[in-house]
This record gives structure tokens, sequence and C-alpha cells, in this order.
């Protein structure tokens, strides 16, 4: 089976707006203390894909959490893109981080995970927020954001973690030159980060369940990426 060995549940804790949802993966066995990673979703919400990712998380030996950043909406999940643009334009920048923050606290006060390092990833809309949390949070130990947004550079210059940033060239959502000014700002402020091009890859390249954009040998590269940046910064 594929899920052996993996604990999964789903959990509901009190935000500031509402009751939060999120899914919950871990490995099976053991009681030790786990390193936690955040999965923030695409703009298609909390979707299989995003369980998936959290899954694999889980099979490598962290607890992984990914939150519906769509609690404030209904929980909805979007099949199409003009529902995903709706549900994504429905939420403000400052919720989202407001929520994640109120999912880190969560992760703090679980037995297996309070005393532990905590990471972040997430893909499209996800990686805007996986690389604009550890600019407002010192919680984080690692982010590896996947074609997000480019914060400001005053917002980079307070990045806590190192970084993975992951990029397709042939990105329709996300300009270059925002992407080089982040390779230029991380030099500039002195951050551990990587930002790694993918040539003739698309804005979404990491998702198996878009066959329209997956790109398998980028996405098997990225995630030893994503794995190698976790192990040395959340396991040591």
């Amino acid at each position: 089976m594929a899920n052996e060995g993996i604990l999964e549940r789903e959990v509901d804790f009190p935000g500031k707006a509402c009751t939060l949802s999120a899914y919950v993966a871990e490995p099976q066995d053991g009681s030790a203390a786990l390193p936690a990673v955040i999965v923030v979703q695409e703009w298609w919400g909390l979707n299989d894909h995003i369980r998936d990712v959290a899954r694999r998380l889980a099979r490598e030996g962290y607890l992984a959490v990914a939150p519906d950043l769509y609690s404030r909406q209904g929980h909805k999940v979007a099949n199409d893109p003009n529902t995903a643009a709706q549900l994504m334009g429905g939420l403000k920048q400052a919720d989202g981080i407001e929520d994640l923050k109120t999912t880190a606290a969560w992760i703090r006060n679980q037995k297996r995970t309070r005393s532990s390092k905590m990471g972040i990833i997430g893909f499209c809309m996800g990686g805007s927020y996986a690389l604009l949390l550890p600019c407002e949070s010192k919680e984080l130990s690692a982010a590896a954001p996947f074609y997000g947004e480019i914060p400001p550079d005053t917002k980079i210059r307070e990045l806590s973690c190192p970084v993975f940033y992951a990029y397709d060239t042939n990105d329709g959502w996300i300009n270059r030159s925002d992407v080089d000014r982040l390779q230029k700002a991380l030099r500039e402020f002195g951050k551990q980060g990587e930002v790694k091009l993918y040539p003739g890859c698309s804005h979404g390249f990491f998702n198996d369940t878009r066959p329209d954009v997956y790109n398998a040998e980028a996405a098997r590269d990225a995630w030893q990426q994503v794995l190698q940046l976790l192990s040395a910064n959340l396991k040591g």
C-alpha cells in the first residue's frame, strides 16, 4: 500500500477568524520528536495533490501539515482556473499569513513537534506564502517555495532561514526579472539560499496530476533539492 507506515488525519483548530482545517501526515512508527513541514496549497485549494506531497514528506520522516487556506471561504476546492482565481482573489495576503502563523503555533503545541525544527514548502500561490512567511516569522528553519511571487527587498532583508526557490523559465505568472532580483537580494543581504531555474518547464511543473505542465525530470530534481534542504536544516 502506498500509504503504509503513515498516519493520516484531518484536524481542526481555532483560528482568529474561523476554525481552520488541515491535513496531517506523519510516520507511524515511534514516538520520538519529529521535525515538521508546513505544506502550502496551490490556488486550487487543499486537494489530493497537496495531501500527496504531505504523505511524501511523512515517508521521509517529517510531520507534514497542510492547512486549508480557504477555511475562511468554506473549505472550497477548485477544479477549474476561473473558480481557483476567485478563491485566491478572496484570500487577503495578511489573512493567509495569519492562518499560517496559527498553523505553526498549532504544530508547536503537538507533543511530537513541540521542541523540533519546522520548515515550509509551497507551490504557486503557496510558493508565495512559503517565501513570505519566513520573512515575517522566526519560526522556520528552511523554506522551499516553488514558482511563487517574490516579496519586496525590504521583506527579503528579514528572511530568517535558508531557502530553495524553484523556477520554471516558461512561467507565465512570475516574472524572470523578479526571480533575478531574489537572487541578487539573497547575495546582497547575506542570506543562505539557492534559486534554481528549470529551462523549458512551465508554471506548475511539479504537479504530477496535471499532464499539461508536469515535467517528471525537473520534478524529481527539485524534490531532491528540497529533501537536501530539509535534512540539512531540520534534522541536524
